[in-house]
């Protein structure tokens, strides 16, 4: 979770993050609460995850 309304990652762990989840959010860290993290666990929680692929591959791979 990326907070301050910055949609970058400043070059931070660049090859860990390679099929990461990443949320960004306006809320100021000092003002980050319960709420902001239940909203970020929601959008995660709606997000195709492919890990590399493209959705029609994804479909592929789950029909069989």
């Amino acid at each position: 979770i990326r907070t301050s309304g910055e949609y970058r990652i400043s070059n931070f762990l660049l090859w860990q993050i390679a099929y990461a989840e990443l949320c960004f959010t306006p809320v100021l860290w000092p003002d980050f609460r319960k709420d902001d993290l239940y909203s970020a666990i929601l959008d995660f929680q709606n997000r195709e995850r492919r890990f590399g692929m493209i959705s029609e591959q994804i479909k592929q791979v789950t029909d069989k």
